[in-house]
Order: structure tokens, then sequence, then C-alpha cells
């Protein structure tokens, strides 16, 4: 039997129920787990040890008396340190926040995942404000990528891609809203969706931002939507509960009735490594292999687009640095208050809504390349892994997002888009690749991810 940190949420709950392992078990063993990485890779804002252990106690009284809340009760869980849960701080990433209260409620991700039964283990790293594509924090230190420690994790959901390699739990909780689950994700080989907007209630809402699942398998997280999906009244943009399970029919998709569009090169942004290129040939090449239409297609963004994006961005971060105390402002981290500072402090509001028409575009943008095929394929990430202790590849403030030209518009656009491993580069570094689907269709993407899982070569064990 292979160890229970290598256990997938599945397969943990059919343990549970033959009474091969218990909660107890699994939660020890992730606790164990912890213990062994965090001195390393720094992936954990707080570790909830006694708490972990007494939901892990209930859980296991669920499943001896047939109780179980759903098939995800009694799995261990992390929570991004942003999503709110009931009784924990939420800084924020910053050292600027650092005597934030307790929460008095869970956000709604966490409500859901409590209501399920998941073994709550802790709070995750994130950079400040989480407007960073790093694992560097004023508050948090560095978080380092489990596969080189010199390497970065990206971000800026850095410590749940970092504990999904080191095995801390099967299921994790990213927030995204330029691309904070995926690019995460492709650095450091996992699996992550970023969900239509809406499809997961979060609190507050806001244009872009999502809450996503961050695992080690496509099933684990269709698994962690079905429970994540649930309704929420304090989420004003979600979208309507459909009672799906993401979970069903993962293997039912028909290659051969698919057309899919190859986004090789955005065009803008940092230039695509080769090896990313030769990643995300090798998966069009293999899915063309099972029988789908795969046909290379233009970028539809823009420079004026991205740094339209960047202006929007830098304007809304800045706004949260004024709203703080001076001797507050002092303990952000410098790299982000230069980054919202250097353009934003003289921005005029028509800069501000130039911006904001340009993002709108973009959205009509992205949605109108996708419209002619069920999926596009892209890389994640233009590069591999920088250096772990840099805010952001080049480390310049002035020039932070570059790297994001092929997630932000989906965050905008509001479609589906997941990351998904497809090999290894000649470092050992992870090569992921960027699956994304039509507004709504997030099933659809977790089955094509599915597929990709299939056609990959053989992924190399996990750290250990």
């Amino acid at each position: 039997m292979a160890a229970i940190h290598e256990l997938s949420a599945r397969e943990l709950a059919a343990c549970y129920a033959k009474g091969e392992l218990s909660p107890v078990d699994a939660t020890r063993a992730a606790l164990e787990r912890i213990a062994a990485w965090e001195p390393r890779i720094n992936a954990m804002y707080r570790v909830s040890a006694e708490s972990a252990l007494e939901q892990a106690r209930a859980s296991d009284e669920r499943w001896r008396t047939g109780g179980a809340l759903s098939a995800l009760d009694g799995v261990p869980l992390t929570i991004k340190e942003n999503i709110y849960t009931r009784g924990d701080p939420s800084p924020i990433g910053t050292r600027a926040n650092q005597d934030a209260p307790p929460q008095a409620a869970d956000a709604p991700p966490a409500a859901r995942v409590r209501e399920a039964g998941c073994v709550i283990l802790g709070k995750t790293t994130m950079p400040d404000y989480g407007m960073l594509s790093s694992g560097l924090s004023s508050l948090h230190g560095v978080t380092r990528n489990p596969w080189r420690l010199d390497r970065n994790t990206s971000g800026s959901s850095s410590g749940a891609g970092a504990a999904a390699v080191a095995g801390y739990a099967p299921l994790h909780l990213g927030t995204d809203i330029g691309g904070s689950v995926r690019l995460p994700a492709a650095h450091c080989g996992i699996f992550a969706l970023k969900p239509s907007l809406g499809r997961v209630p979060i609190h507050p809402p806001y244009m872009g931002r999502v809450t996503g699942p961050m695992t080690r398998s496509v099933e684990d997280a269709a698994l962690l939507m079905n429970v994540l999906s649930r309704p929420d009244a304090r989420d004003f943009m979600s979208l309507p509960f459909a009672g799906r399970d993401f979970a069903a029919g993962l293997h039912e998709l028909e290659p051969r009735r698919l057309r899919i569009g190859l986004l090789a090169d955005m065009g803008v942004g940092l230039q695509v490594a080769p090896e990313v290129r030769a990643a995300v040939a090798a998966a069009a090449t293999a899915l063309a292999g099972a029988g789908c239409r795969v046909e290379s297609i233009r970028s539809f963004l823009t420079e004026e687009m991205l740094d339209a994006m960047c202006r929007f961005f830098e304007a809304r971060s800045y706004n949260d640095l004024l709203g703080l105390a001076p001797a507050r402002r002092e303990k952000v981290l410098p790299f982000v208050a230069e980054w919202c500072s250097w353009r934003a402090a003289q921005f005029s509001g028509r800069d501000v809504m130039q911006s904001y028409t340009q993002v709108m575009a973009m959205r009509e943008a992205a949605v109108a390349a996708t419209e002619p095929y069920d999926f596009v394929l892209s890389p994640t990430s233009p590069i591999l892994p920088y250096e772990a202790e840099l805010a952001a590849p080049g480390n310049d403030p002035r020039d932070a997002l570059p790297h994001i030209a092929f997630t932000v518009a989906y965050n905008m656009s509001e479609q589906p888009a997941a990351a998904v491993n497809w090999s290894t580069s000649s470092e050992g570094l992870p090569l992921g690749v960027q699956l994304v689907g039509h507004r709504f269709d997030d099933a659809g993407v977790l089955r094509l991810a599915r597929l990709i899982e299939e056609l990959r070569p053989v992924q190399r064990p996990w750290p250990e």
C-alpha cells in the first residue's frame, strides 16, 4: 500500500469506508509531513494541529457510525491565508497587517469544506496583498519550490502550490485574479482549476477573483469542486447552483469531436521559453493523435490591453496602500510599494477609466478568440521557475507582471482555465500547459485536463 500522504482524496475516503485507515491516521500523517518539510519550504502561515486532530476524531466517529457528511469527510486540506477562516487572522501576506484580528466567520469556500467534514490543517502563505506571482512576503518570508529549493513557486497561491508538491494534503484552496492558482500549479507541477467567475461563491466578490482547487490530480480537484460550488448568498456575483457532479464522466470526453485552438505565442509579455513551447507543442500533438482537430490561432492580446490590466492592478493596490497609516505603509514589501506607486500616484480618473475600457476590450477579445473552438491550449507561464528570493521575474517593480499574459485575460472574461503538468525540463523543473474553455464549461475543462493526464509522459515521483 502507498504511504498515507501519497493517497488521493478518493483513495483516503475509500480506506475510511473500509476501516483500513481513519481520518486521525491521515491527519497525523499530514502533520508529520508538514513538520518534515516546513523548515525547507515555508508553505504554512498557521498549522492548527490540535484543531485538525479534533476534526479528524469527529470525522472518524461519523465514518464508524455511517454518518459521513460527504465523499471528502475526513480528508486533510489547506486553505490560502486570504480565504477567511473562523478564529484565524487574515493579514493578506503583508507585515502591515501582522496584528490582524481573528476572523469571526468562514468565507464561503472555507464554510463549504468545513460543512463537508474536511480536516482543515491550517493556512498557507501568500505574497503581500496577493499582488505578486511569487513566494516572497514581508510577513511570511520566502516560500520555496519543493522540486528545487532555490526556485520560486510563483504565486500568489504560493504556499498552496508548495504544500501540494510536498504531500501535506490531497486538497488545497487557492485564489486567482490574474493567474494565482494556475501559475503556481505550472511552476510546481500540480493541477489547478480557475473556475468560471461565480461558480465557486466567495466573499467579498470582486471582478476576476475566484477560489479554485489545487491538487495533485484532476479527479481530486473535481471532487473538491462538488463541495466548493454549493451556493452561498453572500456572493452577489455567484452563478445559479447547478448541483452538478464534476467528478462524474471525467473519462467521457470524445476527442474526435473536439476542435482545439493552439495559442503557442501571445506576442506580448515575456517570450515563451523553448522548453515550455516544446511541451505545449507535444501536448497539441498528443491531442491530435487522440483524434482532436488542433488548429493554430493568433494572439488576441495587445500591448495596450496588458499594460491597461497592469495599470488597473496598480491603481487598485495603490488605493489600498494609501488607506494605511504611514507606520503601517512602511511595513509593506518595498517591491510592492514601488510597483503600485510609481505610475498610479500620478493617475487621473481618465487614466483609470481608459485602462478599464481596455480591460473590457481584452475580455471581449478573449471570448471571441475562444468562440470557434471547444477549448484553447496554451502555455500557462511562458517561463520556467525563477529564483526563489525574487519578487517577480526580472525583479523590476516597474515591470512586475509581464509573465501573466497567458492567464490574466481569462479572469476578466470569466472563462474557466486549468493548469496541468505535462513533462519535465532538462533541469528537472515542471513544464505545464493551460486549458481554457467557454464561460461556465468548468466540467468540460476538467474532462480535457483528465485526457491530458492520460496522454502525457510518465510523471516523475513526487519529491520526498
